[in-house]
């Protein structure tokens, strides 16, 4: 067994602090709308494959350069859902980024009477009605909304030129209803414009003259909400980026031509997939089950985040990152997002980003597919979700240096014990599948540790008890158990967290 882990939670350090919505999430715009959004791999194999718009009516054409057959007709989400909104709630306060690649070219109709069909231009149509109810969602869970604009070229004049006219119908009808805007993006993911609804042969310049358009537009009609961009996803500087190559004839935006043009921004925002999936194992760049505890696997958090880095430092030094958009991978993820085997990356990205400028996290999804937090069916709690509710219960806004290097069996993340002055919270991953690892606490501390049966279990144990909604819904109480100072197993394959309320932090307090 190696080295116990020595920790000194009374002196670790501040290095930073994160937004008090750090941890947050997407509803897709497809998701309020209704629409074709990625097939469930129980029915690719089955189901033959499909032209767009032929399995149910709603917004949200296949975008560009993708196969029909790997998206499905959803109605649209149920956001009045009781269970849907408790569980939301929970996790609150956050954002929810109601936004993805079909926001580009939804068109929003404040009409008792809306199209049945999306005017030119666009891809689909959302309703009075369907965007008043995700506002009250976003009120009633205290979650402001995060968005993007349509783009799609509908929204452009004879010249090709993107005119506001939409956007500020759209917003307006927000501002007038109650909704609550934080923050927008100009466009979703332009790093593949055209798939993502642009005019053909879209480019950096095309961008950066409608992004001034955009910026002036939001900074003179509505000069609280943030602008965020330039929303890149998936570059690095290894072969695995998600957008290394182009897709098909489509080439890259990349991100470093993008950001010439968004100095004024107040963050600069990414996505990160360190892979794609399963479901889209034509586009490459996949990985499998057996990586996912891997120091590879996990490391590629750090790997996109330094490749913007760069891109950040040179066009928008300063400005805090907003990860806009993240999952275990692209296109619904992988048929393990769902299970225990997630929840390593899920908690430990969200503490390698904590101490790297990472203002805000919104994982992809709530609901929607495979990498959703629920169930999308029943709205039920999947691994990931349990592991975002102890982090919200016990991780503060302020991160701590723990001082232990990140190592296989011992990535240790440490933040501010929420709402205990002078307490720390500890999170102790051990992502090896056969070495347990031991941790020596100098105090007395609550203990929360997650485990499952099996790495591929769609349920999860928090000290040993499984966890599941009770009675109406009630959240179980998770409650820690009662540990003294001194040396602790952390078991192979297990996750943990570790409140220290005496331990006279002076950051902390």
């Amino acid at each position: 067994m190696a080295q116990p882990i020595s920790l000194t939670p009374s002196s670790m350090p501040r290095i930073g602090t994160v937004d008090a919505r750090y941890q947050s999430y997407n509803v897709e715009m497809l998701e309020v709308t209704g629409g074709r959004f990625w097939k469930p791999y129980k029915d690719i194999a089955r189901r033959p494959a499909t032209k767009a718009g032929q399995e149910g009516p709603g917004g949200g054409d296949t975008p560009a350069g993708m196969s029909a057959d790997l998206y499905q007709y959803r109605p649209p989400i149920d956001l009045a859902n009781p269970r849907l909104r408790l569980l939301a709630k929970a996790l609150g306060p956050a954002y929810v980024r109601i936004s993805g690649t079909w926001a580009n070219t939804t068109y929003f109709s404040d009409s008792d009477t809306p199209p049945k069909e999306p005017p030119k231009g666009y891809g689909g149509v959302l309703t009075r009605q369907e965007w008043l109810g995700a506002i009250a969602f976003s009120n009633a869970v205290d979650a402001p909304i995060v968005t993007s604009m349509p783009i799609g070229e509908g929204t452009r004049g004879p010249d090709g030129v993107w005119t506001p006219k939409q956007a500020s119908d759209w917003l307006a009808f927000t501002q007038a209803h109650g909704g609550k805007i934080a923050a927008v993006e100009y466009f979703n993911e332009p790093t593949l414009a055209s798939m993502g609804g642009a005019p053909k042969g879209y480019d950096a310049a095309d961008y950066g003259r409608d992004f001034r358009i955009f910026d002036t537009f939001m900074r003179k009609t509505y000069p609280g909400v943030k602008i965020l961009a330039p929303g890149s996803v998936g570059e690095s500087t290894a072969d695995w980026g998600v957008a290394h190559g182009g897709y098909g004839d489509m080439k890259v935006l990349s991100a470093d031509a993008l950001a010439a043009y968004t100095g004024d921004a107040d963050a600069f925002s990414y996505h990160h997939y360190g892979a794609a999936s399963q479901r889209c194992a034509a586009m490459g760049h996949q990985t499998s089950a057996e990586q996912a505890l891997s120091e590879d696997w996990l490391g590629r958090t750090d790997q996109t985040l330094a490749f913007y880095r760069a891109v950040r430092d040179k066009y928008m030094p300063g400005k805090p990152f907003w990860n806009t958009e993240t999952a275990d991978a692209a296109c619904g993820g992988n048929p393990w997002g769902g299970t225990f085997l997630d929840t390593f990356r899920y908690l430990d990205q969200l503490g390698r980003l904590a101490r790297q400028d990472v203002d805000v996290v919104f994982h992809n999804t709530l609901v929607a597919s495979d990498y959703g937090l629920l169930n999308e069916d029943t709205f039920a709690p999947k691994p990931n979700y349990w592991g975002a509710l102890l982090w919200r219960r016990l991780m503060g806004t302020t991160v701590l240096d723990s001082g232990v290097p990140i190592v296989e069996g011992r990535h240790v993340h440490a933040q501010c014990l929420r709402g205990v002055p002078g307490g720390v919270a500890i999170l102790a991953i051990n992502n090896s599948r056969t070495q347990a690892t031991t941790i020596d606490l100098p105090t007395a501390a609550e203990r929360y540790t997650l485990s499952a049966l099996s790495l591929d279990a769609t349920s999860v144990q928090l000290n040993g008890q499984t966890l599941a909604l009770g009675t109406a819904d009630a959240l179980p109480a998770l409650q820690g158990q009662a540990i003294g100072a001194g040396k602790l197993e952390l078991a192979p394959q297990s996750i943990s967290f570790f409140a220290l309320a005496q331990a006279g932090n002076a950051g902390c307090r």
